[in-house]
């Protein structure tokens, strides 16, 4: 695998093979505050379950949060516009932030593996 450019000489690590174990390697990797939260997820929604019909949505949630989290000056962004919408009183105003944040939550869980 390489690592994508981030801009300012940092690089991005590149997002796993689509695959539970794949994801999970990745995330104890380069994100490993999201690993407790991953791991009790799985547990709970499949392991414990013997359940495979939740994988999909458990794969696009982790998916979408591993993109975010390698690239911390994205999540930073990402952080701030949330949390000054959470500050903000005018509605129309909060909810520009909230939308752009969204937009680059999107974005980021777009990015295919190797990406």
């Amino acid at each position: 695998m390489t690592t994508a450019p981030s801009g300012a000489g940092t690089s991005v690590p590149p997002m796993p093979e689509r695959t539970p174990k794949a994801l999970r390697a990745a995330i104890a990797r380069h994100a490993p505050k999201l690993l407790a939260d991953f791991d009790r997820h799985w547990r709970r929604d499949i392991a414990d379950t013997y359940d495979l019909a939740p994988v999909p949505a458990f794969m696009a949630r982790w998916w979408s949060e591993y993109a975010l989290a390698r690239d911390p000056r994205l999540e930073a962004r990402v952080h701030r516009l949330e949390d000054e919408a959470a500050q903000e009183s005018d509605y129309a105003r909060a909810k520009t932030l909230i939308e752009e944040a969204g937009r680059m939550r999107r974005t980021a869980a777009d990015a295919e593996p190797g990406q």
